[in-house]
């Protein structure tokens, strides 16, 4: 498990979620090593997860390979399994990534059995 990842996350979430708007902060690992951080965007009409977010900022930061993500709620809420959403995007984008949930890191695919697959629809 990686406990650096996950105390990113809880320090974004502790530090910078405000209110309603940001409520969840997502941490992720790329194959380089480095750690990218987001916030979510929080809104009735289904502002984007802390985990898409994350995708663009690692992307907008030359970071395109991610191998790990965890995603921690605001108000001490700890470790927060990603949504259906998030889980699919997260297979299409990295097929070989891993999510920590609770207190250890699985595949996506175990998180999303039996899942359609974009990359075979294209």
């Amino acid at each position: 498990m990686d406990h650096e990842l996950v105390e990113a996350a809880a320090h974004l979430a502790r530090t910078r979620c405000q209110g309603d708007n940001h409520t969840m902060a997502a941490a992720a690992r790329a194959s380089d090593g480095r750690i990218v951080t987001a916030l979510n965007a929080y809104h009735f009409t289904g502002g984007p997860c802390a985990e898409l977010v994350v995708i663009g900022t690692a992307a907008a930061q030359g970071a395109y390979d991610l191998r790990t993500i965890v995603a921690v709620g605001d108000r001490d809420r700890g470790v927060v399994p990603p949504c259906g959403r998030c889980r699919q995007v997260l297979l299409d984008y990295f097929p070989g990534i891993e999510v920590i949930v609770g207190d250890r890191a699985l595949p996506i695919a175990d998180l999303l059995p039996e899942t359609y697959v974009w990359a075979d629809h294209q």
